[in-house]
């Protein structure tokens, strides 16, 4: 029931790490911990690469987990780039649903400074779009997850305070954070998530400044500093970003009539066209491989 004061470290929480290179399949794994062999980052030459790895349900009394499954990571040679981000989800077990309107006008309020403290690369957005004030109105007028999905495409569904995940498992999910996979940044960015829930499941006052990243970490008991670096993606990257940007208008009535509902994931060039990836509603990716137009392209201006 929400409002009630619980201890932050009393919170049981996830981490979503992601990471390249290693040799994630060949990763021992501590009873519970699950590495995903589906969810690939990309390395600096746009290869698919590395895994992201999960714990079970936790307390922050059995951090030291985390430690261990670091530094085997670290002995594969994997690392954390510019593709890789750090997601952590805080279970909402003593408040339930009562958490999630009040979530919402949280993250309305300090979102920002969250971005701030956490350092978010800005390319890494896409991933986590804003809560706005249309995504509260919608929850109130009819509360489930699709009134808290951000719409547009399905990397971004997922706002930065994600509390489309209470009706998935049960938490809040915060995907603000850079990837990391050192120890003491990793457990930082935790903490600050875990403090923050707990602040908010309590109705306890945080600071008028909502804006302020200094002064929501003080008013947290937070690190002010200390959590995951950020790191700017190659130029081809951001070049690609832009080129799916201005494809996907044009695309979409083509995407509809493939999968009426679906969302463009992604679009690259192959060898014989462009690979167009689009997800369902369930979720579901289907691939296909198209050809540009011949006629219908409108040239906006030349470059020197």
């Amino acid at each position: 029931m929400w409002p009630s004061v619980v201890n932050w470290k009393m919170l049981r929480f996830g981490v979503e790490i992601e990471f390249v290179g290693g040799e994630p399949e060949e990763l021992a794994l501590l009873p519970g911990w699950v590495m995903s062999l589906d969810e690939h980052q990309l390395d600096m030459t746009g290869v698919e690469s590395g895994s992201e790895l999960k714990p079970p349900p936790m307390l922050w009394s059995e951090r030291e987990q985390i430690r261990i499954m670091l530094e085997r990571l670290k002995a594969q040679g994997a690392s954390a780039n510019w593709s890789c981000g750090l997601h952590v989800h805080v279970g909402l077990e003593p408040w339930g649903q009562d958490a999630v309107l009040p979530l919402l006008d949280a993250a309305l309020l300090y979102q920002n400074a969250l971005e701030q403290l956490l350092q978010m690369s800005e390319h890494r957005r896409i991933y986590c779009p804003r809560v706005t004030k249309e995504t509260r109105d919608r929850y109130v007028a009819e509360p489930c997850a699709e009134s808290v999905r951000h719409r547009g495409r399905p990397q971004s569904h997922r706002s930065g305070i994600n509390t489309a995940a209470w009706f998935d498992i049960g938490t809040v999910e915060i995907r603000y954070a850079n990837g990391s996979i050192e120890y003491d940044e990793v457990l930082n960015a935790i903490e600050l998530c875990l403090r923050f829930v707990a602040v908010v499941g309590a109705d306890a006052l945080l600071p008028d400044n909502g804006g302020d990243p200094l002064e929501l970490a003080a008013a947290l008991g937070a690190p002010a500093s200390g959590y995951p670096i950020p790191t700017p993606a190659p130029q081809w990257h951001v070049e690609r970003m832009w080129l799916e940007d201005a494809l996907i208008p044009v695309l979409e009535p083509l995407v509809q009539e493939l999968v009426p509902g679906g969302e463009v994931h992604d679009i690259l060039p192959v060898a014989d066209g462009l690979k167009l990836a689009i997800e369902d509603t369930d979720g579901k990716l289907h691939k296909f491989v198209i050809e540009p137009p011949t006629t219908g392209w409108t040239v906006k201006r030349q470059l020197a």
